[in-house]
């Protein structure tokens, strides 16, 4: 079981890193919004299971709290994209 949750957290680690380079190299505005949202669902999973291995489960709460900032950035996003972008009022 431990040899399973490091696997898991060395690989989540890597996609984080791989995620931040697209984050910082992004060609354009939705590739970073949509490699930001993959970053908070990553993150989700790390601290998922990093509250399986240490058996506290107010963990659960704060990857919900994470995953639900993530769903309302992202609706955010979709919204500031269905009016065009920045305007000036």
């Amino acid at each position: 079981m431990e040899t399973v949750i490091l696997i898991s957290q060395v690989i989540m680690g890597l996609a984080l890193v791989l995620t931040f380079v697209r984050v910082v190299r992004g060609p354009s505005l939705p590739d970073r919004v949509v490699a930001l949202e993959l970053f908070s669902t990553t993150v989700v999973g790390l601290v998922g299971v990093y509250a399986i291995q240490s058996g506290v489960s107010s963990f659960l709460d704060a990857a919900i709290v994470i995953a639900l900032m993530g769903f309302l950035a992202a609706i955010g996003f979709a919204r500031f994209l269905e009016r065009g972008g920045p305007r000036d009022d």
